[in-house]
């Protein structure tokens, strides 16, 4: 089912050539950025009805307002199933004693004496979370961006999800639920292009209540919600462009093919787009997995989806000499999921430079990272963790540096500050020091 690279003949391309071998996804966001332009534009004049109207026509369904009613919020989580309560508690425990771990403290450097630089990380004062609500529903993305938000210390939160047609215009009920959980009451039924667009003008709702815009936007959505994100960078922060979701598994001779197979499904299980790529030291390994693949997806619920993904450009094996080409063929690759399913898989792990995140070992499946491992799981997409980080508590937080220089301070670096203003032709900025020590 996986088609085939062999990179084991010869000696591994330059990175260049590596990158243009591997299987990957490819979105092109500027494709869609003549169709979204004139919907931001729309909401820019028009505010909630044009989201509204939007939503009509992409949801199949109008909303008799952009703000969800907090009582309905409430009435989500009372009438939420006690298991999936349950389940979301747990993830959000785990989220929460994780990115507690990443809160910063300000952090006060003396540089000579009298003089110090101060670097306080200061929150975002208000982020608009997005919960995708088109082929699935993600109550999951709501824990994993509203608790490194709350854990930063961000003052006010939104989250938007689209409506629903099968729930009377509101988003998921699950989604509401989730949202009532984490104590957030304040959710938008609004989707897609146009929700990024809302929450960044803001405006004002049908019933006259203020919408107010956001400084930041994060979470992951479709192309579209992409390019609403590129469009408004600026205007707002946005955490990334994410993509279409990835998986890579490196693995040897003593991974279980039923594992693999079973990972790489559930990855493609998200998107007939879905990346799923194995690397590979062993090829009986890679037999044994494509045998897998061929008993496993005609039993999953989503079949075809998955075999799409699976059997797709974006996906295949490598097949690799040693380890060492395995760790290069995944550093070029740079995956938002990376497995390590081999001998001493910790110390491979140690290794790898390039991964949104990285499990380790049989009994770490992405799908707990998804989940109840901790960590989080808006992770960079596209080959962008080669340069990018998943969301984090650090995502929201701003590094703001407060100088505090006394007169003897400023006096004793006042030669240095001039010199290097005359060697920049900007004598002013050296006037403005010696300005203060003519009397």
């Amino acid at each position: 089912m996986l088609r085939r690279t062999d990179l084991r003949p010869q000696k591994l391309p330059t990175t260049a050539a590596l990158r243009a071998l591997l299987p990957r996804a490819e979105v092109d966001v500027d494709t869609v950025l003549h169709q979204v332009r004139p919907l931001v534009e729309a909401v820019r004049e028009r505010g909630a009805e044009a989201a509204l109207e939007f939503g009509e026509r992409f949801d199949g369904v109008r909303s008799s307002s952009v703000r969800v009613p907090p009582q309905t919020v409430t009435a989500a989580l009372a009438a939420l199933d006690p298991q999936v309560r349950a389940a979301l508690e747990v993830a959000i425990e785990r989220a929460r004693t994780v990115h507690a771990e990443q809160r910063r403290t300000d952090i006060v450097t003396s540089v000579v004496p009298g003089g110090t630089v101060t670097e306080r990380f200061v929150p975002v004062r208000r982020v608009g979370l997005y919960a995708p609500g088109g082929r699935a529903v993600y109550p999951s993305s709501v824990v994993m961006n509203v608790v490194p938000a709350q854990e930063a210390g961000v003052e006010s939160l939104v989250v938007v999800s689209p409506p629903q047609a099968d729930h009377g215009g509101l988003p998921h009920p699950t989604i509401l639920a989730a949202a009532a959980l984490l104590g957030v009451d304040e959710v938008w039924a609004v989707g897609g292009a146009q929700a990024v667009a809302l929450l960044a003008y803001g405006g004002t709702d049908t019933d006259g209540g203020e919408l107010e815009p956001v400084d930041m936007v994060t979470g992951p959505g479709n192309i579209y919600v992409t390019a609403a994100k590129r469009l408004l960078r600026g205007l707002i922060g946005i955490d990334a462009e994410a993509g279409t979701t990835e998986i890579a598994v490196l693995a040897d001779d003593t991974a279980d093919p039923v594992h693999v197979a079973a990972d790489l499904i559930s990855q493609a299980e998200h998107d007939p787009a879905a990346a799923s790529v194995l690397v590979t030291t062993s090829p009986a390994l890679a037999d044994a997995v494509d045998a897998e693949l061929a008993a496993q997806v005609p039993a999953t619920k989503h079949d075809e989806r998955i075999r799409t993904a699976l059997t797709g450009p974006q996906s295949g094996t490598v097949l690799v000499s040693d380890l060492d080409d395995g760790i290069a063929v995944v550093d070029a690759y740079a995956a938002e999921h990376l497995e390590i399913q081999t001998a001493d898989a910790r110390a491979v792990a140690l290794r790898v430079r390039n991964a949104g995140a990285i499990f380790v070992g049989p009994w770490a499946p992405v799908s707990l990272g998804d989940y109840c491992a901790g960590s989080n799981h808006v992770l960079p997409t596209g080959g962008c963790a080669r340069h990018s980080a998943g969301l984090s508590v650090q995502t929201f937080l701003r590094g703001v540096h407060v100088i505090d220089y006394s007169q003897d301070a400023l006096r004793e670096v006042a030669e240095s500050v001039v010199t290097l203003a005359g060697a920049e032709d900007l004598p002013a900025h050296g006037q403005a020091v010696t300005a203060r020590f003519r009397t």
